[in-house]
Parts: C-alpha cells; sequence; structure tokens
C-alpha cells in the first residue's frame, strides 16, 4: 500500500515522518520544493501534483493550513479529486470546516472512494513521536479499515462518529486551548506583578486544580522567552474563528468565544499573523509594564515519552454507536 502525504508544515511533516519510520510506502507534495527534498532523503518518494499523487496511492493525506487551501488542493484542475478512482481513501487531517468536510467529502464519494475526517492534537512535539491523538469521523466499517494507518501516526486513536464530527471535536478542543491559553496570560502576569517567584508559581498552578494541558506545555516556553510552540496567531484566528462560526451556526447564544475571537485579533494586529501564538501574552506583559519569565525552562517542548504501538480509545456507554 503506497500512502500520499500532501502538506508537510509543522504537523503534516511531523505525521509523515512518522508513517516512514514506521515503515509505509510514502510518497509526499508541499509547495516547498526543499520540504520535498528532505522527505526524498528520508526515503520517501514526491509527486509533482496533487492530482499525481491521487493516482498513485491507496491513501491520500491532506494536512493543509486553512480550508480555503484544502478546497484548493482537492478541487484545482489538477488536483487530488481528479486523480481519485474506484477504492482508494482520503484522510483529511487538517483542521478545517465541518460543511467543508462534509461538502468536498461528497464529491469524494462520488468517485467511489472513501472520506474520513481525522485531525490530530496534542502538540507538534508529539506529533513527531507518533504519540499524538487523532480522531476519525466516518462509518465504522471505514474506521477500521484505516485504523492500521492512523496507529501509525498517532498513539491515542478515537473513533468520534459519522463523518464531520471529529472536525466538530477538534474545533472544541483548540478552542479549550485558546481559552486556557489567554487565562493563562493573565495568570502568569498577576504572578509577577504581585511579585511571586514564576518557577514557583510555575509549580504551584501544576500541582492546583487550575492546572491543564496548555500550562504544562505552553506556560513553559512562555516562562522561557521563546514563546516556540510551532503554532502561530494567524493559525489560531482561523481556528478560533472556526469554532465561533460553527457554533453560531448551529444556534449557541455564545459567551466566551467572541472574546477570545477579538483578544486574538488583536494580537494579530500587534504583532504579525506569524507570531507565536503563546507569545499573546505580550498584550498583558506591556499593559503592566513587565516580562515574564522564569528560569530554566526548554525553549521548545520535547516529547520524552517513548514511542507506543497505537490503539483505538475505547469509550464507555457512548450512545451514538
Amino acid at each position: 500500500m503506497q500512502v500520499g502525504f500532501i502538506g508537510l508544515g509543522n504537523v503534516g511533516g511531523q505525521l509523515a515522518g512518522s508513517l516512514i519510520r514506521n515503515g509505509l510506502d510514502v510518497m509526499v507534495r508541499d509547495l516547498d520544493d526543499s520540504l520535498m527534498a528532505q522527505f526524498e532523503e528520508k526515503g520517501a518518494s514526491t509527486a509533482p501534483s496533487p492530482k499525481a499523487l491521487a493516482q498513485a496511492c491507496d491513501v491520500i493525506i491532506t494536512c493543509l493550513p486553512s480550508p480555503a487551501v484544502c478546497a484548493h488542493v482537492m478541487e484545482a484542475e489538477d488536483g487530488v479529486i481528479a486523480g481519485l478512482s474506484e477504492g482508494k481513501i482520503w484522510l483529511e487531517m487538517s483542521t478545517t470546516d465541518e460543511a467543508e468536510i462534509k461538502r468536498i467529502a461528497a464529491i469524494v464519494q462520488s468517485k467511489q472512494a472513501m472520506a474520513v475526517d481525522c485531525p490530530v492534537s496534542g502538540g507538534c512535539h508529539r506529533a513527531g513521536t507518533g504519540n499524538i491523538s487523532i480522531f476519525a469521523g466516518c462509518e465504522r466499517q471505514a474506521f477500521e479499515t484505516v485504523l492500521p494507518i492512523l496507529t501509525k501516526m498517532g498513539r491515542r486513536v478515537i473513533h468520534t462518529g459519522p463523518l464531520g464530527s471529529a472536525t466538530v471535536l477538534k474545533l472544541i478542543t483548540n478552542y479549550l486551548c485558546s481559552v486556557h491559553l489567554v487565562a493563562l496570560s493573565e495568570a502568569l502576569t498577576a504572578a509577577k506583578v504581585m511579585g511571586l517567584d514564576m518557577n514557583v508559581a510555575y509549580e504551584g498552578i501544576k500541582a492546583s486544580s487550575g492546572n491543564s494541558f496548555v500550562h504544562e506545555t505552553e506556560s513553559q516556553v512562555i516562562l522561557n522567552g521563546s514563546r516556540d510552540i510551532s503554532f502561530t496567531l494567524d493559525l489560531v484566528c482561523k481556528d478560533v474563528g472556526l469554532f465561533n462560526e460553527v457554533a453560531k451556526r448551529h444556534g449557541m447564544p455564545l459567551e466566551v468565544a467572541p472574546l477570545i475571537v477579538d483578544i486574538f485579533k488583536d494580537g494579530q494586529q500587534r504583532y504579525g499573523d506569524r507570531e507565536f501564538s503563546p507569545n499573546i501574552i505580550r498584550r498583558m506583559e506591556e499593559a503592566c509594564g513587565v516580562k515574564v519569565l522564569g528560569k530554566g525552562f526548554p525553549a521548545q517542548m520535547v516529547d520524552d515519552e517513548p514511542e507506543e504501538p497505537g490503539y483505538e480509545v475505547k469509550i464507555p456507554f457512548r450512545s451514538d454507536v
């Protein structure tokens, strides 16, 4: 089985690397020729277009920065759909829109190919070690077909339900991550302003009911000063904006989400699209005239857990299957 991977960015490149490391026959495509050359050195083959990749591969994976980019890669004259045929499988690993994944999936399925939305969660540092989590939205039979591939990229794989459900859950988790980051920005700045030792503040929050995955990871690169979590403000704005739109589409009277959207848009305007997302704390630092730093924290997160075989997470008492 040959697996094609389109999109070799911060997350996609790590996932494609896991496929190669685990012995799969991988073909890659990216607009950046230098990235494709790096993957050739790792043993991958390359494709001149998404269409050519889709024609050559049994499974086609896309991991792209926005719904618009994904639509172009899929639907262009030399796009993936033009190269699909019966029996092929498309795995959409981008963070995208629920309605958009369903729209494109319908076209994919009209080619007698299978479509699965399967975004990842857990941070770039875990994507590189195969320890990231993967959500998969599709019928159960389709899930069982793609599970052996997904477990080569992630440790915990969750069948979320029908097509589109994985995308919705991913938007919810990214929204929560963004809320936690904004709250931590205020909390850590408050600790600095109120005279706490920042290393003590970090460990105290970690040991308390206020702890979170975001604190254990992003607070470390904040306190180091690098603020490098391999994720940028433009991507946060895209993700929280998508959550806001999808929730409103379902008639929800949102309260916190619009505020989070405004905060990150303000950060994007102040510091630029490609500023690292944890540097949203600069808004608080500048307002208070302080720099929130600790000692001995890493510049980047490294996953020190050993890679383990992936598996399906069984959900007790679920009512949707």
